[in-house]
């Protein structure tokens, strides 16, 4: 794949670059390591001090980020600048919290004394390089919620983005250069995916983290288990969206709408099973499915549009098949299922709820990345919960009851990284993310996010100290 800037709203190739060779990979890498070896020593305080700065001038460019990410994967400008303005966001909640979420531990004073010390102390100590690969459908976000953490950790970062948001890319490095960071401190590497392997093997780059589809994500898991490298994975998500009888319904609608369709519909934990209880069924997809077709598809530069073009031409013919293979057995379009015909140029994609879903068509098992909504009709919550699991995916979930019975057995049983309860899945730099199955594995994000990537080391002090 092309490292360009195409727009999916026209299919224009607006600008193209050259991967760095290896050479340029190699200096890339020596300024990697000797970033890290004074970043590593310097003081929270420092470390805030800079983060706050990249904060200061990622809000101030907020609106032109917004129009660069737009350009390059096609989300609506008025979500590029909330995907902006969340990024300020966990970049200054970290600046905050960074030193009192790595401070030192201090094991209980009897264990101390039975193994021998006088004083232990288990403290928090940054790793070194991290190599972050990460995907096109939150170019900013995806890639801020690691390296605000990682780098008040003490570490430092490359990142391998997505082929078509180089632009995007670049200005995060450029983001943390002009903030002060260490030369170096923060990297873009301008490369195809077949580059990875190698630099993920070098001994200079210690983990790696990656947000993206599961074939790359087993592609770089292997890799560095190989190396015996830390990994942290965030991979596909098919979440399901439970409606049970004790619903606001209204809400609930409207709530849906948003979770299915918000990016053009292409984020992983994106709602995009929704199964309802039969005494809530068709009240709920009448109201459901009349708020999916009254959503504006169309120039995602405009403040008034809903649902922009995905962010490619293969991915649309991906989100067809699997809208065709539903239909042709036997699943109704209640709205939706087709290109919408006046958008003839660009890769536009209408709002589409399919109904009628049996586990032989493959939508029932693969992930929708846009936005097409799926429709399940249960009996009880027994079978809600058996739809729900019945999937390789494991990301979050959002489940809608008023009934405390009800909430305490889909906490319990729900296989999923996240339960949400009468609201829809999002990520908040106070609360852990990550998927269970094959939606990956570690967290991100909260106290847990940014001790993944640290040493926690034990120093035990014996008789004579």
């Amino acid at each position: 794949m092309a490292i360009a800037t195409v727009n999916p709203a026209t299919g224009e190739t607006l600008k193209t670059f050259d991967a760095l060779n290896a050479g340029e990979i190699e200096d890339h890498l020596v300024r990697a390591e000797q970033a890290f070896q004074e970043h590593r020593v310097t003081s929270f305080a420092r470390r805030k001090e800079l983060m706050l700065k990249a904060a200061d001038l990622l809000e101030a460019d907020q609106d032109g980020i917004a129009r660069l990410m737009t350009t390059e994967m096609g989300k609506p400008v008025t979500q590029a600048r909330a995907e902006a303005a969340k990024c300020v966001k966990t970049m200054r909640w970290y600046a905050e919290r960074a030193e009192a979420l790595l401070a030192d531990e201090y094991p209980d004073s009897a264990d101390v004394r039975d193994s021998g010390a006088v004083r232990a102390v288990v403290r928090y100590r940054p790793m070194g390089t991290v190599l972050a690969v990460m995907p096109w459908n939150f170019p900013l976000w995806q890639v801020v919620r690691f390296a605000a953490p990682a780098l008040m950790a003490g570490n430092t970062g490359l990142l391998k983005h997505a082929s078509n948001v180089p632009q995007t890319a670049l200005y995060l490095e450029e983001l943390f250069r002009r903030a002060g960071f260490p030369e170096g401190c923060f990297q873009t590497l301008l490369i195809g995916s077949g580059a990875v392997e190698d630099i993920l093997r070098d001994p200079r780059v210690v983990a790696a983290t990656l947000t993206g589809s599961e074939p790359a994500g087993r592609a770089v898991a292997s890799v560095a288990g190989d190396e015996i490298k830390k990994t942290v994975l965030e991979l596909g998500g098919s979440d399901p969206f439970l409606v049970l009888p004790s619903a606001d319904l209204d809400k609930a609608a409207r709530v849906a709408v948003t979770a299915r369709a918000q990016n053009n519909g292409q984020s992983c934990i994106a709602a995009k099973r929704f199964i309802v209880h039969s005494a809530v069924y068709d009240a709920f997809t009448e109201r459901f499915t009349a708020r999916m077709a009254a959503l504006k598809v169309g120039d995602p530069m405009e403040e008034t549009t809903d649902v922009g073009p995905l962010s490619s031409e293969q991915g649309r013919s991906d989100l067809e098949e699997l809208v065709d293979d539903a239909v042709h057995q036997g699943a109704t379009a209640l709205c939706g299922g087709r290109r919408p015909p006046q958008h003839r140029a660009g890769w536009f994609y209408e709002p589409t709820v399919l109904a009628g879903i049996t586990p032989g068509m493959r939508i029932h098992h693969e992930e929708a990345f846009g936005p097409v909504a799926t429709l399940y009709r249960v009996d009880d919550v027994d079978e809600a919960v058996r739809v729900a699991n019945d999937t390789p995916f494991g990301l979050s979930s959002n489940a809608w009851t008023r009934d405390p019975d009800e909430k305490v057995r889909l906490a319990r049983d729900l296989e999923a990284g996240g339960v949400f309860f009468n609201g829809m899945t999002a990520s908040h730099p106070g609360l852990p993310f990550g998927g269970a199955k094959r939606s990956g594995y570690g967290r991100e994000l909260s106290g847990h996010g940014i001790r993944e990537f640290c040493n926690m080391t034990t120093l035990w002090y014996g008789p004579e100290d």
